[in-house]
């Protein structure tokens, strides 16, 4: 994501008292999560065109979710990301806030969900990019599954987990329940999401997601 206007921040989400709502909510989040009022360039950046296709991969069985704890950094070895977590909430308008943009390095992970490695699906967002340079999740699209991702939390734990998939979802065929709830009951999920597609210079918007799916297995110090 780049933008020259920062007054209006994306990333939407409205606030529900059920599960349900809350879906509507991250809905309403996967499509503003895409809103860029400046571009750096109308392509986007990452492997997208490779994402989807087959992957002869064993995955690891799944590990049992960890405790509660806050996440403070994400690694992703195969990119060389390490990135600060930043917990974000809500905003004034009942929005949740991204990261700042002058935190382009840093990952935005919704701290009123479920932390990283306790049952559930986490949610982090990172931005594509800024006006000038790429960002934290600029070649998340290149992911592959079998590939890790780790985050450090503040129990001095790191909980390690292997990606399943990586989805291109267009903004007109939005899935709140596929792209952010829980695969499977009582496993521990991770969910990477950043723009994707290609940038629509009359919307001022990407036209899709990108959504990297993971899941806990395994645990280190």
């Amino acid at each position: 994501m780049s933008g020259q206007e920062r007054t209006s921040h994306g990333g939407r989400l409205l606030m529900g008292v059920t599960w349900a709502l809350l879906l509507v909510g991250l809905w309403l989040w996967g499509r503003e999560i895409t809103d860029v009022r400046q571009a750096v360039s109308a392509p986007v950046s990452g492997d997208v065109a490779a994402v989807g296709r087959p992957q002869q991969v064993r995955l690891p069985i799944a590990a049992p979710p960890m405790g509660d704890a806050l996440p403070q950094r994400l690694d992703i070895p195969g990119l060389g990301v390490r990135a600060p977590v930043v917990a974000r909430g809500l905003d004034a308008r009942g929005a949740v806030d991204p990261p700042p943009y002058d935190r382009a390095d840093a990952v935005g992970w919704y701290a009123a969900g479920v932390k990283p490695g306790a049952a559930g699906a986490a949610l982090m967002v990172g931005h594509l990019d800024t006006e000038t340079r790429p960002a934290v999740f600029h070649r998340i699209g290149a992911l592959r599954p079998g590939a890790t991702v780790r985050v450090l939390r503040d129990d001095g734990r790191v909980a390690e987990f292997t990606v399943e998939n990586v989805r291109v979802v267009a903004r007109d065929r939005f899935d709140a329940h596929q792209a952010y709830g829980a695969r499977h009951f009582g496993r521990s999920e991770l969910r990477l999401i950043t723009c994707g597609g290609t940038f629509d210079r009359t919307t001022r918007s990407y036209t899709a997601n990108v959504i990297v799916s993971a899941y806990l297995t395994g645990t280190g110090l």
